[in-house]
């Protein structure tokens, strides 16, 4: 499934948010939008949902113009994972899960014995089949975004959007959901994912595409994007980027700060 955005531009009323955006994203692919707070990472994805109509510029999910894709059509293409979730009811995982399958089934009917299954698939693939019976208001933060995400792949889409997936997680669930999210980009998903943290960005992406004022400011494999221009740039903080494993994982260090045997520890574990 690919996604192509040309010269995208919206805005409220009559302050511009995204300014001719343009970029791809294939199968295959794990594409992070990385930028601060406010860059229009958020409405870049409602328009890509079909959420925002009223935006300039093309949008198209496999050669088609989503301005002709209804809400159902759109939903068997491109799942969507919110940053967090509440709901008010305790409804267990299980039920979570499968209500990810509401797009197969007509207004008028429940899911089966088929829906069931796919749950139940999608709960092993996440790891969490033990959290089945459970509470969905009653586990914890990580948990709850792999139900979100497993909730996503029973869609069936093979499209999933995520809005800042490890937001507000520790450091162990941050690792756990984004090594899932790199493995269904590696089974063949087309993922976008929305970030502010450029360190994991460049561990876990395939591509980077950073938002500057609106603007696209840098596109490309991480390696070549993660810089400290580009840290400066984004975030307005001067940082030296060190390289670790034969550049296989990069660290911002702010500077200012006193690194006094940093030489050494990196010399040890290169």
């Amino acid at each position: 499934m690919s996604l192509k955005v040309k010269n995208l531009t919206f805005g409220y009323d009559e302050r511009p948010v995204l300014k001719d955006v343009s970029f791809a994203v294939e199968e295959n692919e794990l594409l992070s939008i990385l930028g601060p707070n406010g860059v229009g990472k958020s409405t870049l994805f409602r328009c890509i949902l079909g959420l925002l109509q009223g935006y300039e510029g093309e949008i198209t999910l496999h050669n088609r113009d989503i301005r002709k894709m209804g809400i159902r059509e759109m939903a068997k293409h491109v799942a969507y994972i919110p940053q967090s979730h509440y709901t008010p009811f305790n409804y267990s995982v299980f039920e979570m899960v499968l209500m990810g399958t509401t797009v197969q089934v007509s207004a008028f009917s429940k899911p089966g014995k088929r829906q069931a299954g796919l749950a139940e698939a999608a709960l092993e693939r996440m790891g969490i089949a033990d959290l089945k019976y459970r509470g969905y208001t009653q586990i914890s933060g990580g948990e709850r975004q792999l139900v979100l995400i497993a909730r996503a792949l029973v869609q069936e889409a093979r499209m999933l959007i995520l809005d800042e997936p490890t937001a507000n997680l520790d450091y162990g669930n941050q690792i756990r959901v984004l090594s899932q999210i790199k493995t269904l980009a590696r089974e063949g998903y087309t993922i976008v994912q929305s970030t502010h943290n450029p360190d994991q960005t460049f561990l876990f992406s395939d591509r980077v595409l950073a938002l500057k004022d609106g603007r696209v400011f840098a596109d490309g494999p991480p390696g070549q994007v993660y810089s400290e221009k580009l840290i400066k740039v984004l975030y307005g903080v001067d940082v030296e980027v060190q390289s670790l494993y034969g550049d296989q994982v990069r660290v911002s260090i702010p500077k200012g700060i006193v690194q006094t045997d940093y030489p050494r520890k990196k010399a040890l574990l290169n």
